[in-house]
């Protein structure tokens, strides 16, 4: 077991490949008490595989992980009925119902009758599925399976949740309200590691890693990333016709990326290179004098894009440690 206060998750120098292809590489963090910390990236940047060497499901081919003191070569088996987890395709018995899918894997997890029946009751009315429970599992909503897998990961009253994009799929309303399940269950004291591909989930993390191409590129909160991670300030243009004032944007010195974000442009600049006053006059030497400019606060999508094209050769990773008392984000 580990001590109180030790890291529930330490990853060190993992790396996983699959013949020649590196899916995971050289990736080490850590994920403390309380926290909620999310993995962001694209499919197939290595968040399945990270999530699945934690649990002991592949081995690495080289590095190693402790999770909540075990190590991941060695001592898996007593890792996973410490965890909960929600895996990206739901496990669920379609023809059994959400009672009964709770029922089974309860005894999965070596669960006696007289210990699930009333947590079972508990999960149903945290999960807000109570009046559902009869309902076979196929006949349900995809927000409704979501919550009776999420339900499934926590019958056994796990320390750790390991949630592989749980929400994807499912409409905005659903995403936001498994959300709020995820805080209620950090504030209760459980900690969770969530892969999302989605923007505005990351920024409800604590703690955010930022994957591409198997690598760690950077860690720390939101708010830290988007203010550590990009070489200037970003900025929005109001401008027409956009697509030259884009070509004119991207070739002016000091932009370093550039691009369209709805009925404007968006570009982040390089260091003091240029005020709102240098970038007009810029594009009015192109011809497009009638350009609003206006400094704005930048976005996670801004950190990714500045991190993914540093391309597979860059050094990560920055790491940014967690708060002193490790909190979720606010609602």
């Amino acid at each position: 077991m580990n001590e109180p206060g030790a890291p529930v998750v330490r990853a060190e120098h993992l790396t996983r490949k699959f013949g020649d292809f590196i899916a995971v590489n050289d990736v080490s963090f850590e994920v403390y008490p309380g926290e909620v910390v999310g993995y962001l990236g694209p499919n197939g940047c290595g968040k399945t595989t990270t999530m699945r060497m934690l649990l002991g499901l592949l081995q690495p081919t080289s590095g190693t992980a402790q999770v909540l003191g075990f190590d991941i070569r060695t001592r898996a088996e007593s890792i996973r009925p410490l965890v909960g987890y929600m895996s990206q395709k739901f496990a669920l018995y379609e023809e059994l119902t959400g009672y009964e899918n709770l029922v089974f894997y309860a005894g999965v997890y070596g669960m006696r009758p007289s210990a699930y029946r009333p947590r079972i009751q508990e999960v149903l009315d945290l999960i807000g599925l109570a009046g559902h429970e009869r309902e076979r599992a196929g006949e349900l909503s995809g927000g409704w399976r979501q919550r009776l897998a999420l339900g499934i990961a926590l019958v056994h009253r796990p320390r750790l949740l390991l949630l592989d994009e749980p929400t994807s799929g499912v409409d905005p309303s659903a995403r936001r309200q498994f959300w709020d399940l995820i805080y209620l269950l950090a504030e209760q004291g459980t900690t969770v590691f969530v892969t999302t591909h989605y923007m505005d989930e990351a920024e409800h993390c604590g703690r955010l890693g930022v994957m591409h191409r198997g690598r760690l590129m950077a860690m720390g909160t939101p708010d830290t990333l988007k203010h550590s991670q990009l070489p200037g300030p970003a900025w929005d243009i109001t401008v027409q016709p956009l697509i030259p004032a884009l070509d004119a944007l991207t070739a002016t010195p000091g932009v370093f990326q550039t691009g369209l974000l709805g009925d404007h442009l968006h570009a982040i600049t390089t260091g003091d290179a240029h005020t709102a006053e240098s970038l007009g006059a810029a594009l009015g030497d192109h011809g497009f004098g009638n350009a609003l400019i206006e400094e704005v606060e930048p976005t996670l999508e801004d950190v990714f894009v500045v991190l993914a094209g540093h391309g597979a050769d860059a050094t990560p990773v920055t790491h940014h440690p967690p708060p002193a008392e490790p909190a979720c984000a606010p609602r």
